[in-house]
């Protein structure tokens, strides 16, 4: 997760109620997903960035999860993921982001 968009969540933790928020990710890959969801569940785990220490504890799913498909329209879902759905490996990221959160999730 790169430095500005670490920024953004922190100043969104800070200034809405953490409980509140769901960070929802997209990435293609299982290890950066959990380096991802690691950042904004328990601080950014490569100790450069402005949640080096900061242990926010937000909800954070991965857009595959089928928590997060659930809630999302079929139709709009199908369109904007379907295709990722496809050709990456949907076990092995839920499966990391699942476990991060499970490990820090305050809420």
């Amino acid at each position: 997760m790169d430095l500005e968009n670490q920024a953004r969540v922190k100043e969104l933790a800070e200034k809405y109620n953490p409980a509140d928020l769901i960070v929802v990710l997209g990435g293609a890959e299982a290890e950066a997903s959990g380096l991802t969801a690691e950042t904004v569940t328990n601080g950014d785990p490569a100790f450069a960035g402005p949640l080096t220490g900061v242990q926010l504890g937000l909800r954070v799913y991965h857009i595959l999860e089928p928590e997060v498909k659930e809630a999302v329209d079929p139709e709009v879902y199908e369109k904007q993921v379907g295709m990722m759905e496809m050709v990456l490996d949907v076990e092995a990221i839920t499966n990391e982001v699942r476990t991060i959160r499970e490990q820090y999730s305050k809420y």
